[in-house]
């Protein structure tokens, strides 16, 4: 007989963490957007792979329901992608947190991630992991000071690659 001893308290917390995710509807409706039981599994889902992959632990609801309250009002989201970059800003949070040594608190870098969605990559994704974030992470692990400033790495990051094309 298999020790099920694990599976139990695991699949608790999945049905809490779902209904966490669906009840974020009610505010991110006024947005024009909302997720389905399908998508809210999905989104569990990716946590329990990203979490996996990073080598992450997390308790209670985790950063779901931050995430999707913190990037709900953006002008890049629409009903046709909304669960798709929430899927992708899901893993990209994990693996970041990994990335900037954990320097960074869950609020702060939800916040930096949607700044930088917004307004440095115009929600683009691609953008967001391989320069925002690859640049922040780059500035914490060499002890900038203002990790958060980007303005001056961008310019010569893109300066470096040029000369390597």
């Amino acid at each position: 007989m298999a020790d099920n001893t694990f599976l139990f308290p695991a699949i608790i917390m999945n049905k809490a963490a779902i209904s966490t995710i669906i009840n974020c509807n009610v505010i991110t409706l006024r947005y024009g957007l909302a997720l389905s039981s399908e998508e809210a599994v999905e989104l569990v889902e990716t946590r329990a792979a990203a979490l996996r992959s990073n080598g992450r632990i997390e308790f209670g609801a985790g950063i779901i329901n931050k995430l999707i309250l913190k990037f709900c009002d953006s002008s890049f989201l629409s009903k046709h992608n909304y669960a798709e970059i929430l899927n992708d800003l899901l893993e990209t949070f994990y693996y970041f947190k990994n990335e900037t040594l954990d320097e960074v608190g869950d609020d702060e870098l939800l916040s930096l991630m949607k700044k930088y969605f917004d307004h440095n990559c115009q929600g683009s994704i691609e953008l967001l992991q391989h320069r925002e974030l690859e640049l922040l992470a780059r500035n914490i692990r060499y002890g900038v000071r203002n990790y958060t400033d980007l303005s001056q790495d961008s310019e010569e990051s893109v300066d470096e690659e040029d000369h390597y094309d």
